[in-house]
């Protein structure tokens, strides 16, 4: 782990500020400080033509946090397995499955170099859990796994989540030859939480499109949710299914039903 961190500094001198990464884009959405120029400028563009992508990111993080704190509390999971991390924000995967079950273990990936260069926030674990970062891509998912089983037990139960990073691989087969060979590597009782964007609203479709047509980043395709259900093929999907993610279980709202947005998830267990 300490030489994993130490090439912070060396991988933080190979980002590339002249083009837009997802994971600066998304944390600037989100009112982060972790982006440069280049970034804010292709989120805006994005907010131009779509204004609810804002609502998208900040729905998202709700639902991660909704998907983390069920499995660490009535699932009783104990180990995360977070692809496509994204830059560290308020409520990491750990500090909310820890504040449930101070024990649990957590695996971050991602493979942004700013990322990696902020990682230390990432491992604040407390003494009775653990946390590391792995700078590897979602592509890569034998080396993910060979990699994060020096601090998870593949014996036992894992959360594996996959939000927002599935739309990042832009063939459908090989997203789910992803999730596949990820999933089959986890026991009996580990749990799939999965949310991305999604084509129920056209405006945020036509909004992708550009953004991929003029950023230079890697493209992101957004899905059906019938695409999405076959990542969760093989498993029992928990209610209420697949849906726009504010309606995932929601929690209790002062103003009334939670909006319709074009991401869509839910959270699957493998029997």
């Amino acid at each position: 782990m300490t030489d994993r961190i130490g090439r912070a500094q060396q991988l933080a001198s190979q980002i590339d500020t002249t083009v837009p990464h997802s994971a600066r884009i998304w944390n600037y959405l989100l009112g982060g400080k972790d982006h440069y120029a280049v970034d804010r400028e292709a989120g805006d563009k994005v907010c131009e033509v779509f204004p609810g992508m804002v609502d998208i990111t900040r729905h998202s993080r709700a639902f991660i946090g909704r998907v983390v704190r069920h499995l660490a509390g009535e699932a009783g999971i104990r180990q995360f397995l977070d692809i496509g991390t994204g830059l560290p924000t308020v409520d990491n995967t750990h500090e909310i499955a820890q504040r449930v079950a101070p024990e649990c273990r957590i695996v971050y990936v991602d493979n942004d170099p700013l990322v990696l260069a902020h990682a230390q926030a990432l491992l604040t674990s407390t003494p009775e859990g653990a946390t590391s970062y792995l700078h590897a891509d979602v592509r890569d998912p034998a080396r993910i796994l060979a990699e994060a089983a020096e601090t998870l037990d593949f014996d036992q139960p894992v959360g594996l989540m996959l939000m927002g990073v599935l739309g990042l691989v832009g063939d459908h087969d090989e997203a789910r030859a992803v999730t596949r060979e990820l999933l089959d590597a986890l026991p009996p009782g580990s749990y799939l939480g999965f949310n991305d964007g999604s084509t129920t609203d056209p405006a945020y479709v036509e909004a992708i499109r550009r953004f991929n047509q003029r950023s230079g980043a890697v493209p992101y395709t957004p899905r059906t949710p019938e695409q999405m259900a076959a990542f969760f093929e093989g498993l029992e999907l928990l209610e209420p299914g697949i849906v726009s993610i504010p309606h995932w279980r929601p929690e209790a709202l002062p103003f009334g039903e939670p909006p319709e947005v074009a991401a869509y998830g839910g959270v699957g267990r493998k029997n």
